[in-house]
């Protein structure tokens, strides 16, 4: 600003707005502005400061069920393009129905607004009236300048400018730890801050990255230096990369890359940024020999260090790195920064940094919506020990050794176990079919860890040799002068590495899975990432932090998974303990079971407001016309009632994030036609009360529950997914054909589904029982061929498909009469088929009984059925049952009755031994 004084021009800064006097700063909330730009918009309420419109508001009405957070935030994007201008000064945007209230940047994402949830930092406000907590704890003219001078910053992405602001949690943690500093640090205090315990994945680099520019503009420190210390730079190159994106707060960032560098960087008397590994403080070698101990490097009070997960290096405090940092920087202070305490006797965070300063914990980031919840999955190839000694054995070979080394020796041999070619075929190709059917519903990128960089190797060779496996990368530290040739492949530059890094967390790059010992498990953050596969053993906050890789919120991802294939369950339970404990709650993982049980809790509720007469058991049956009608019939039940329709979608929102989740679990087709019956209700619903809204994926979630139901390995039972009593094949029923003679079109459609169902049950059935599966099969065959050939119309081919499900029905019926189990009965088939061999039914029930026995002795011998001796010694010890029992027939009744004893106990010892 110039102005003329004496005659003479003089220049000053002109501040907009004076943060540091309130009072000298004019506001006003003004509503119904009207702003004319490319069209005339009157946004609901604007709040200036000095004529500055700093905070927008678009309101929608509590009592109006079509108006929407959702809503409101669509038309603040209309007001983007219609009135760009009262954005270039806007801070804040909200949108609000009355129920809820979201704050947020206007040009991101609604997934990126949040609810305001307290007004001082400590108590949390969950279901209170939400606008009136953000006007409390947030728009209040002081919070309001402080917020806006320092909680919103800009950063660079893919050659454009990304606005983000603080939310609530960050904020007051950030305020008391700005008290707290003034209070603790040197000559004031002890140097010891706190602890900012924020959950991993709720921001904690944002935080961190804003205290550190609000301490180098306080006066009080005098411009400071801050020392941001991490323990390993490789896996913490997302915390560096954070603070440079801050760079309008934060200011320039350095990296002391040597132990030379760090020297100089921090004995000089200017303030400023460093980023150093614990590792730099080390003693060096000099002309007299190697130091006995660190030189001091600056004795001035105003250097804060930062330590970054403040569990991992920092307790070496006799001896080692930790006390090398603090001899070096003696006058320095120091605030701990973790998502994951640790407070064991020796190494207790509270006890070197100072008490907790502020907790986010896992159960509020949560239901914040600041991360999403995390699955646990258990999956196959666990490592079994048999051997009940195993522990006992071992410390009789390793006894007289240091526990370092024992470690190294049982840790090599598990490897060993889990990287057997066997267990890493098995594993790749599980892992393939389970990313491939989760990726069908919810795009994004996987992460495997392995126990060893070769079992790394392994698994990508499995998986690279499979048809379908997408892209796939190794991320692991090599050395070229000892590791094998053939690992030459996933040796990188550095460079190298951060252009794979760009790719993986690029949605869009078809880089989808990568594997991984150590590397990325720290300090990566892929909001993208949906799933981690774990066949690595990991405990406490390691377990912890890797786990929470895929907790980042990202566009519509509903929830993380974590697959385990080696039995973390125990250890992930214990960190959860540990991780909750001083005042933290909340589970890290919830287990696939509870998604289960909790789906099938919100099903009895929507179940219970469905219209009477309502029968949706056969809707995988139904054809798209008789879809349409019972969903229309359901819909008007709805509509009618704005109360039970409002309940009823919000409890199929519910359901549709849960499916995602557990369509993996071995009982999913016991829901599948009630679940997608539902999802149609819902979508359809939603059409009606909104047209706009979230159609594409509810559409998306049906079509992946339909492919899971359909497509699944296992033979899908479809009476059982359809809800129908085994052979009581009720949409084959008299109602059923007087439909079709009514309609008289789509029974070709009927025949079709008629034939698929039997023939499913046939298939069911004949693993159990070759020799009535195949009569039933020649009937089904014989009845549509017939047809074909124009021997009868549809409707009498129904009617006879209709008679070879009743023979099902009565023969299952006859079964219970004989007194005869399900084994028994197809091995008495085979006998009963033969009555020039034997007649009487107490003989065949004997003979059966005793066959049963024999043929259950040799299957418990793996693979017997692929042995030929062993097959020939059942074989024998069959016919010694039957020798002078039956008259003829003797070598057809055998062949019959191995080839059905390897349909159905091919697999019987393996499964009887689990």
């Amino acid at each position: 600003m110039c102005k003329v004084e004496n005659g003479k021009p003089h220049f000053g800064h002109f501040y907009p707005i004076a943060y540091d006097d309130i009072s000298k700063n004019e506001f006003q909330v003004v509503n119904q502005f009207t702003i004319i730009g490319k069209s005339k918009r009157i946004p609901d309420l604007i709040i200036f400061v000095n004529g500055l419109p700093l905070v927008l508001f678009e309101f929608k009405n509590l009592f109006s069920q079509d108006a929407t957070v959702e809503a409101a935030y669509n038309q603040v994007q209309h007001y983007t393009l219609d009135i760009p201008q009262v954005f270039e000064y806007n801070a804040l945007t909200v949108v609000s129905d009355g129920q809820t209230t979201l704050h947020g940047m206007y040009s991101s994402g609604l997934e990126w607004f949040a609810a305001w949830k307290s007004t001082d930092g400590r108590e949390v406000v969950n279901n209170g009236f939400a606008l009136e907590t953000l006007i409390k704890g947030l728009l209040v003219p002081e919070r309001l300048l402080q917020y806006v001078r320092y909680f919103i910053f800009h950063e660079p992405d893919k050659g454009q400018l990304i606005k983000k602001g603080a939310k609530y949690h960050q904020f007051f943690g950030i305020q008391y730890a700005l008290q707290q500093t003034l209070k603790s640090v040197r000559p004031y205090g002890d140097g010891r801050i706190g602890v900012v315990w924020h959950t991993t994945r709720s921001g904690k680099s944002i935080t961190m990255a804003i205290y550190t520019g609000i301490l180098r503009q306080l006066p009080e420190l005098k411009n400071p230096t801050i020392v941001v210390q991490v323990d390993r730079f490789d896996l913490n190159r997302q915390l560096f990369d954070d603070f440079v994106a801050a760079k309008d707060l934060v200011g320039d960032v350095r990296i002391a890359n040597t132990t030379d560098e760090l020297r100089s960087l921090l004995s000089g008397e200017g303030g400023g940024v460093v980023f150093s590994t614990v590792q730099k403080f080390n003693l060096k070698d000099n002309a007299n020999g190697r130091e006995l101990e660190h030189p001091v490097l600056s004795t001035r009070d105003n250097i804060i260090v930062i330590a970054d997960e403040c569990h991992r290096t920092q307790y070496g405090l006799i001896q080692g790195f930790a006390n090398n940092l603090r001899r070096a920087l003696p006058q320095a202070s120091f605030i701990g920064f973790t998502g994951t305490p640790v407070d064991s006797k020796d190494a207790d965070t509270e006890a070197v940094f100072g008490e907790i300063i502020h907790t986010y914990d896992i159960r509020q980031a949560t239901e914040d919506k600041a991360v999403v919840p995390i699955y646990y999955e258990p999956r196959l190839a666990k490592l079994h020990l048999g051997n009940e000694q195993l522990e006992e054995e071992a410390e009789e070979i390793i006894g007289g050794l240091e526990d370092s080394d024992k470690n190294k020796i049982l840790w090599a041999a598990m490897e060993d176990a889990a990287g057997s070619a066997a267990r890493v075929e098995a594993i790749a190709k599980d892992m393939l079919q389970h990313y491939t059917n989760r990726n069908a519903s919810l795009s994004g990128k996987a992460m495997i860890v392995c126990m060893s960089r070769r079992n790394c190797v392994k698994l990508y060779d499995a998986l690279t040799a499979l048809e379908g496996c997408p892209e796939v990368a190794v991320i692991m530290t090599t050395n070229i002068a000892k590791d094998p040739i053939a690992w030459n492949p996933h040796v990188r530059t550095k460079e190298q590495m951060e252009a794979i890094k760009s790719r993986f967390k690029d949605p869009d790059d078809p880089l989808k899975l990568v594997i991984v010992r150590d590397m990325w498990l720290t300090g990566f953050d892929n909001p993208a990432m949906h799933t981690l596969y774990v066949d690595k053993v990991m405990s406490g906050h390691n377990l912890i932090q890797a786990v929470n890789r895929v907790a980042t919120v990202f566009r519509d991802k509903p929830s993380g998974l974590i697959v385990d294939y080696i039995g973390i369950g125990d250890r992930l339970r214990d960190a959860t303990n540990k991780y909750t404990t001083s005042g933290g709650q909340g589970k890290v993982a919830f287990d696939i079971e509870e998604a289960f049980s909790l789906t099938q809790e919100v099903i009895v509720l929507l179940q219970d407001s469905l219209p009477d007469g309502i029968n949706y058991s056969p809707w995988l049956a139904l054809t798209g016309p008789e879809k349409i009608k019972m969903v229309s019939q359901t819909t008007n039940h709805f509509v009618s009632d704005d109360e039970l329709c409002k309940a009823f979608m919000l409890n199929e929102k519910i359901l549709s994030s849960l499916a995602p989740i557990i369509k993996s679990h071995e009982s999913i087709n016991e829901l599948a036609a009630v679940i997608i019956y539902l999802q149609h209700v819902g979508a359809a619903l939603r059409k009606l009360k909104n047209p706009d809204r979230n159609i594409r994926k509810a559409a998306t979630q049906v079509k992946d529950l339909i492919h899971r139901s359909i497509e699944s390995e296992d033979v899908v039972d479809v009476f059982q997914m359809a809800g129908i009593e085994r052979f009581d094949i009720s949409i084959i029923n008299d109602d059923f054909l007087a439909t079709a003679k009514a309609q008289k079109t789509g029974n070709e459609l009927k025949l079709e589904l008629i034939r698929q169902i039997l023939n499913d049950e046939i298939k069911v059935l004949s693993f159990k029982n070759l020799a009535k599966s195949r009569k039933l099969k020649e009937a089904v065959e014989k009845i549509l061929a017939d047809y074909h050939n124009h021997f009868f119309d549809s409707l009498v081919a129904m009617e006879k498909l209709r008679e070879v499900a009743k023979q099902m029905q009565e023969e299952d019926q006859r079964r219970n009469q004989l007194g005869l189990t399900d084994e028994e009965e197809a091995f008495y088939e085979i006998l009963a088929n033969h009555p020039n061999a034997v007649q009487d039914f107490d003989l065949i029930k004997e003979l059966v009984q005793k066959i049963l026995v024999e043929v259950k002795k040799s299957a418990q011998q793996p693979d017997w059925y692929k042995k030929d001796d062993t097959k020939a010694q059942l074989q024998l010890a069959v016919k010694k049952v039957l020798r002078f029992k039956v008259n003829s027939e003797l070598q057809e009744i055998l062949d019959e009755v191995m080839e059905q004893a390897e349909a159905r106990y091919s697999k019987w010892g393996d499964m009887s031994v689990a």
